[in-house]
């Protein structure tokens, strides 16, 4: 039978196609992406120790200010922390990113390398060639594509149209974005390449309830793997602003359950917290136990939350966070029985 299909394959032509037991290029997930927050590995994957898929598209939505960038680059870092040999492909398409930034956010600089783009059009061949190199010479090195933020590209037409003086809006962008996240779905899957993208989210006019919708078109929805919408605000220590709580609720996955949410922290001094939002997951299965104020942990001793989340390695022992990590597929994957307990 496998000869057969082989031979099918073969007649085809398709460089994407192949048979199931032996893995489909582009289709399967060999591994995930840790994205520094293990709430947020939870939520994408259903392990503390999971992340975005390594070959797939994730986008990260929301209104103006809710830290796309920020996080898009505390993801990169991570990256690069966790790949020695890794580098980042950063289209900038706000100009807004500097050597300086990239320094700042604990990452070295020489492994990044910012296109600036303006145009669809623009990203995409430059994102079509790059992959193409990729897999031609059969690269091995981690790549991480960046691209903030998808929002902010226009397309040829409309810059013709701008400079010509005519104010019609450009119709045919949602075409333009469907047509090239289409094709690079297919050439990221086959080259092992995830594509982190940023994208800004509009309220919908006329819904029976509030709610956000992400700019692009339709068919940006269906190509993107994973959509996690963004939402904060203020984390304060006393009066003073220290940073920000981000919703992160799933939109769509593959992976998880669709609307589930978690909290991560954003702190301005020391970045992402991985820890933060374990101890409630802890909490609702029985690994932790509120006990009035405080938290009652495994070995009968109590704490409160802000010594946990103050020093989380004292409390979060590899025993805790594997049985989080049994939590997290009960909370988050799809088929789970969710019991509460682990």
């Amino acid at each position: 039978m496998s000869d057969f299909l082989q031979q099918m394959l073969n007649t085809s032509n398709n460089e994407y196609a192949g048979i199931a037991s032996e893995g489909i290029s582009g289709s399967d997930v060999t591994g995930f992406v840790n994205t520094g927050s293990h709430s947020l590995n939870a939520l994408l994957s259903g392990s503390i120790y999971g992340g975005m898929p390594n070959n797939k598209i994730i986008a990260l939505a929301g209104e103006s200010s809710t830290g796309k960038t920020y996080f898009a680059l505390g993801m990169a870092k991570k990256f690069l922390d966790d790949n020695p040999e890794g580098v980042i492909l950063y289209f900038d398409t706000e100009q807004a990113v500097t050597s300086d930034m990239i320094s700042e956010r604990g990452m070295d600089p020489s492994r990044v390398a910012v296109f600036p783009v303006a145009t669809v059009e623009t990203f995409r061949h430059q994102a079509i060639q790059i992959i193409d190199k990729y897999i031609e010479d059969k690269e091995t090195k981690p790549v991480l594509i960046v691209l903030d933020s998808l929002g902010m590209l226009s397309t040829e037409k409309e810059m013709t149209d701008t400079a010509e003086g005519k104010l019609t809006r450009d119709m045919t962008r949602a075409q333009v974005i469907k047509a090239t996240f289409r094709v690079l779905t297919l050439k990221l899957g086959k080259a092992g390449i995830p594509l982190i993208m940023t994208n800004h989210t509009y309220d919908v006019v006329g819904s029976y309830v509030p709610m956000k919708e992400m700019g692009g078109g339709s068919g940006l929805k269906y190509a993107a793997s994973t959509i996690v919408y963004l939402g904060k605000k203020k984390d304060k220590d006393g009066t003073d602003v220290v940073g920000n709580i981000i919703k992160c609720k799933l939109y769509k996955g593959r992976f998880t359950k669709e609307n589930k949410e978690v909290s991560v922290q954003l702190n301005y001094e020391t970045g992402l917290n991985p820890y933060y939002g374990l101890t409630d997951l802890a909490i609702k299965y029985n690994i932790f136990k509120k006990v009035s104020t405080r938290i009652e942990l495994p070995d009968g001793k109590t704490a409160f939350e802000k010594q946990i989340n103050a020093n989380p390695e004292k409390y979060f022992t590899k025993e805790v966070m594997d049985k989080l990590d049994a939590a997290a597929g009960k909370e988050f994957k799809y088929g789970n029985n969710n019991d509460n307990e682990v």
